[in-house]
């Protein structure tokens, strides 16, 4: 695992070469917020990543339920049972394992891959604009119907789960990259997706933090980009 740290923001990051799944720490005061939970063999490196830092984990938040953003929170929360869970409200169906579309969510399935056995219950359901700690919730559908970025409001840096990715080139959810295809492959609805990419830009981060790649730093000509190819892209299908 690799650690960077960018203002109060911490990027934990496993298989960076082949697989990058990123997890994020927000520092606040006296605590970390921890943003997604990896894989089950994460639970270690977020633990040691959290005591190097020298504050306790109060909170986990989760951008949405798909198996490697949630896979370490069963072994996170034996470890930390004080700790607070928090979950996108849409998203505790697919934690259950429920794929089922709700009513407005038209046709198009919901990809990726759902947790299996998942015993920890959330105790906090999130709505857009919540706030936790320093953090905006930020409703951010498209990968999954229900899933959220977070905004920390202190340097308007935004961690946007799979909202958009980096590896093998930024791109919104849904939008082919053939050298890492992964996140498009798992994204429920591009349309959403791409209004979601649209939304998220109006903030003007001055960070954009994914699931999966490298972050980067004043984003904003990036992500404007990317939404004219994932535009383009959709037009031609």
């Amino acid at each position: 695992m690799k650690v960077t740290q960018s203002n109060q923001v911490y990027m934990l990051s496993f298989m960076p070469t082949f697989f990058p799944i990123n997890c994020y720490f927000i520092e606040e005061e006296n605590s970390l917020t921890l943003i997604d939970a990896g894989m089950p063999f994460s639970k270690k490196s977020i633990l040691k990543a959290a005591e190097d830092i020298g504050k306790p984990i109060q909170r986990i938040v989760l951008t949405h339920a798909h198996t490697d953003h949630v896979g370490a929170l069963d072994g996170l929360k034996k470890a930390l049972p004080k700790a607070e869970v928090l979950l996108p409200e849409r998203e505790l169906k697919i934690l259950n394992g429920d794929l089922t579309l709700e009513e407005g969510e038209g046709e198009s399935p919901i990809k990726g891959g759902a947790p299996k056995n998942i015993q920890t219950k959330p105790d906090t359901l999130l709505k857009d604009e919540d706030r936790i700690g320093s953090l905006r919730a930020i409703s951010a559908p498209g990968h999954t119907p229900g899933m959220m970025a977070f905004l920390d409001e202190r340097s308007n840096s935004l961690i946007a789960g799979d909202a958009l990715q980096t590896k093998g080139g930024v791109a919104v959810a849904g939008d082919m990259k053939w050298s890492f295809p992964f996140p498009a492959l798992a994204t429920w609805n591009k349309k959403v997706a791409i209004e979601t990419a649209e939304r998220l830009l109006d903030y003007t981060p001055s960070l954009l933090a994914v699931g999966h790649g490298n972050w980067i730093h004043n984003p904003e000509s990036e992500i404007r980009d990317a939404i004219i190819r994932a535009k383009q892209s959709l037009q031609g299908e």
